[in-house]
C-alpha cells in the first residue's frame, strides 16, 4: 500500500525542481547580468503571501532537435494571480533560466490561460518579459502560441487594463503583445525592444549599432515612443507598476477607486504667477498641474516622448482624472505628429475605463514645416479630433492662455464634445495669432501705406483687442464661464461632482475608424 506521505514527498520534490526554474548556476548568471528571476519578481509585485500560482507542472512536448532530452520546469514561465494593494490580478513572468524564456506551445497555453480568467473575471493582467522570442525548436507551434496571445491582447483592450513589463530581451514577434497593451514599463540597460536584432540588421543593411542603441528603454520611451515608464532597476519599475495600478479600475464595469481627501483649501494663489501675461513667454505647464491636483498625485506617462504635450493620471479631490496638457515650455505648445498620437492614444485609454478627462490648453497651432505634411500630420492630428469626439466620459477643457485654429478645436472645444469648457480672462481664442492674422486681414492697408510698420502694428493691436480676451467666445456659448485662475481647482471640483453620473450614448456601430 502506497504511503500518503510518500506522495506528498514526492509533490514537494517537484514543486521545489520547478521553483529552483533553471537550477542554480543559471539563476546565478541572471542575477549576475542585474536580474531577477521570474519568481522574485513576483514577490515584489504582488502583495506579501498572495500569489498564487497556476498550472506549475505543465511541461513541453517537443520531440525534435533533442527536445525529448531536456528538461524544462514550468515550461519557462511563471503564471498565477495575486493582489497588488489588496486588489486581484493576474499575471505571468517569463523565466529566462528555462530556455531563455523563450515561448513555445505549452509556454503560450499557459499565458492564455490566464488571460482569459482575467477577463472573466474583470482583474487587470501583466506581463512580465524576459524571453529570447519564439522557440526555434517548436517551429509553427510557437508562432501559433504568439498568435494566441496578440489575439488577447485585442480582443480584452479596453475590457481589462493590460500592462507589459520589459525585464530583458523582447524580441520579433513579441514585441506586438507589449504595443499592443495599454502601457509598457522598461528597464534601463537591461531591456530591449526590436523587431530584428543588431546582428540582422548589420547582415542585411550593413548598419551597426548595439542592442541598447537600438531598442533600449531610453529609445523607447524618448524617441519611438513604444514605451510610457522607465526606472534604473527591475525593483524600481516594479514600484511604479504599482502605483499605476492604484489610479486604475479593475476594468471597465467599474469607476477607478478614490481616496478620501481632507484637505479643503482649494483656493490657488500661486497660479496667478505660473502662466506668464504676455503670450509668447514660455512656461513650464506641470507647475499649473502641480497647484491644481491633489498635491503629490501627479503620474506623468510619457513624460521623456513628444514633450510638447503632457499627459498622466492625478486626483483631484481624491478623485482620479485623465491630464492632457500643452507644453509651452517645448515647441510653444504646438501639436506635432508625435504630440498627437500620444494625447490620442491616452484619451482613448481614460474613456475605456471612466477617467475624467481634463484637457490645460495653451496651443499655437499645429506644428507647421514641410517634414510634418508630408509625415501625415493631416491624419495624426485627425485622431486627436477624433479621440475626443468619441469620448464619454465627463470632459473639461480650461484654456489658460492661447487657442489657436484647428488645434484649439482639436483640444476638447464645446463643438465637438466637451462638458464644460473654462477660459482665464487673458485667454486668447482665435483663428490665428495677432500678428499673423492682421498681415493677412489687413494686408492692402499695411503695403499701401508710408508708415507699414506703424499701421501694422496698430492693426496688431486692433485684433488683439477683438480676439485676445475670451468673451467673444463666451458670447457664442463656446466658453461657459471666464474663471479667476485662482478658482480653477474649486471650478474642476465642482464641475466633476455635476458630471459624476454622466452618460452618453452614441449611435450603434460595429466600431468607428479611426485614422491610424
Amino acid at each position: 500500500m502506497v504511503d500518503i506521505y510518500e506522495k506528498l514527498n514526492e509533490l514537494y520534490d517537484k514543486r521545489r525542481k520547478i521553483e529552483q526554474g533553471g537550477g542554480d548556476q543559471k539563476i546565478e548568471k541572471q542575477h549576475f547580468k542585474g536580474k531577477l528571476t521570474a519568481r522574485e519578481r513576483i514577490d515584489l509585485l504582488v502583495d506579501e503571501g498572495t500569489f498564487v500560482e497556476v498550472q506549475p507542472f505543465i511541461e513541453h512536448r517537443c520531440l525534435d532537435f533533442n527536445m525529448n532530452t531536456q528538461a524544462g520546469p514550468g515550461d519557462g514561465v511563471v503564471t498565477g494571480y495575486g493582489k497588488v494593494n489588496g486588489r486581484g490580478i493576474y499575471l505571468f513572468s517569463q523565466d529566462f533560466t528555462v530556455f531563455g524564456g523563450a515561448l513555445g506551445e505549452m509556454h503560450a497555453k499557459k499565458i492564455v490561460n490566464v488571460m482569459d480568467l482575467a477577463a472573466k473575471t474583470g482583474v487587470p493582467f501583466i506581463g512580465l518579459n524576459d524571453s529570447g522570442g519564439a522557440r526555434i525548436q517548436e517551429g509553427v507551434m510557437s508562432l501559433d502560441g504568439y498568435g494566441q496571445i496578440f489575439y488577447r491582447n485585442a480582443i480584452y483592450s479596453g475590457v481589462i487594463p493590460q500592462i507589459s513589463v520589459i525585464m530583458g530581451p523582447c524580441a520579433g514577434g513579441a514585441v506586438y503583445s507589449p504595443a499592443i497593451t495599454d502601457f509598457v514599463f522598461m528597464v534601463e540597460k537591461t531591456s530591449q525592444m526590436f523587431i530584428t536584432g543588431p546582428k540582422v540588421i548589420e547582415t542585411v543593411t550593413g548598419e551597426t549599432i548595439t542592442a541598447e542603441n537600438l531598442g533600449g528603454a531610453a529609445v523607447h520611451n524618448e524617441i519611438s515612443g513604444n514605451a510610457h515608464f522607465s526606472a534604473s532597476s527591475e525593483e524600481e519599475v516594479l514600484e511604479q507598476v504599482r502605483l499605476l495600478l492604484s489610479y486604475l479600475p479593475l476594468s471597465n464595469a467599474e469607476k477607478p477607486p478614490s481616496v478620501p481627501y481632507n484637505d479643503q483649501s482649494n483656493d490657488r494663489p500661486e497660479l496667478l504667477d505660473v502662466v506668464p501675461f504676455d503670450a509668447v513667454r514660455p512656461y513650464d505647464v506641470r507647475h499649473v498641474i502641480d497647484h491644481v491636483v491633489d498635491e503629490g498625485t501627479f503620474l506623468e506617462v510619457q513624460k521623456d516622448f513628444a514633450k510638447n504635450i503632457v499627459v498622466g493620471l492625478a486626483r483631484l479631490n481624491g478623485n482620479v482624472v485623465g491630464l492632457v496638457c500643452n507644453q509651452p515650455k517645448f515647441m510653444a505648445g504646438s501639436l506635432d505628429i508625435n504630440s498627437s498620437d500620444k494625447a490620442a492614444r491616452f484619451i482613448r485609454f481614460c474613456d475605456s475605463f471612466h477617467i475624467p478627462l481634463i484637457t490645460f490648453e495653451d496651443v499655437t497651432g499645429f506644428f507647421p514645416g514641410i517634414k510634418q505634411e508630408h509625415g501625415g500630420i493631416i491624419r495624426h492630428g485627425a485622431k486627436i479630433l477624433y479621440a475626443y469626439s468619441e469620448a464619454t466620459v465627463p470632459k473639461i477643457t480650461v484654456i489658460l492662455r492661447k487657442a489657436y485654429g484647428g488645434a484649439y478645436v482639436a483640444l476638447n472645444s464645446k463643438s465637438i464634445g466637451a462638458d464644460m469648457v473654462y477660459a482665464w480672462p487673458n485667454a486668447e481664442i482665435a483663428v490665428m495669432g495677432p500678428q499673423g492674422a492682421a498681415n493677412i486681414i489687413f494686408a492692402n492697408e499695411i503695403q499701401s501705406s508710408d508708415a507699414p510698420e506703424e499701421v501694422r502694428a496698430e492693426k496688431i493691436e486692433q485684433y488683439r483687442d477683438k480676439f485676445a480676451n475670451p468673451y467673444v467666445a463666451a458670447r457664442g456659448g463656446m466658453v461657459d464661464d471666464v474663471i479667476d485662475p485662482r478658482d480653477t481647482r474649486i471650478k474642476l471640483i465642482q464641475a466633476l461632482e455635476m458630471l459624476h453620473n454622466k452618460k452618453e450614448e452614441r449611435p450603434q456601430r460595429k466600431h468607428g475608424n479611426i485614422p491610424l
